[in-house]
């Protein structure tokens, strides 16, 4: 846990989630890198809040993400301090006409066997309520990075609310302890408590600045 921040909570209960996407013409501080502009990520995160100037800053803290090459990886730990591990990934989304089941997966490979996690779903996307666990889960905008013995780094990130599709089967299959740690390994053993695909957008990760103690 970052220093300065809390577990957050929703209906009085904390969650740790599993998250498939794409970046999509991704730029580091306003310049596109070459071939490193469109890849997948598959991060697992859990979600904080901490106050300041008066006001409770909702957000996430990542325990492992996981990007297809080693140069994604080191600029992410050099810039944001987070703990980004290249691995041989792929994906697959197919969206079906007519509110047909459309399916979305994301995988990848940490020595001979894949691993992944994927959903299918059907109908349209819609804005979920405010109060929400869906808005809970995509409504924290903004990053921690630290832990002991580490200031902790703060960055904003910016978008505007996601439409989502609920789901009608979602699986994660990887070896937990292995990639996660054993800590994780109970949390992620059953069904999701609720498991979606969100629309997305352009995002903005602005730049991250050192919290005060």
């Amino acid at each position: 846990m970052p220093r300065g921040c809390e577990l957050d909570a929703w209906a009085g209960r904390s969650f740790v989630s599993a998250v498939g996407f794409q970046f999509l013409d991704t730029r580091v501080r306003g310049l596109p890198i070459p071939f490193h502009r469109n890849f997948e990520e598959v991060n697992l995160r859990f979600y904080v809040r901490r106050k300041c100037e008066g006001e409770w800053r909702r957000g996430v803290v990542f325990v492992k993400e996981l990007v297809p090459r080693r140069a994604i990886a080191w600029v992410a730990r050099s810039v944001y301090g987070e703990n980004y591990v290249a691995l041989p990934m792929r994906h697959s989304v197919q969206l079906a006409a007519g509110g047909g089941t459309s399916s979305a997966s994301y995988e990848w490979r940490p020595g001979g066997a894949w691993e992944g996690l994927s959903v299918r779903f059907s109908g349209e996307p819609k804005l979920s309520a405010e109060d929400s666990e869906h808005a809970f889960i995509t409504e924290h905008y903004w990053g921690y990075a630290g832990g002991a013995g580490r200031a902790t780094l703060e960055y904003r990130v910016e978008h505007p609310r996601w439409r989502v599709w609920d789901t009608s089967a979602a699986e994660l299959r990887c070896d937990v302890r292995a990639l996660y740690g054993a800590e994780f390994a109970e949390a992620l053993a059953g069904p999701p408590s609720t498991a979606f695909v969100a629309e997305g957008s352009a995002v903005i990760v602005r730049r991250g600045v050192v919290c005060s103690p």
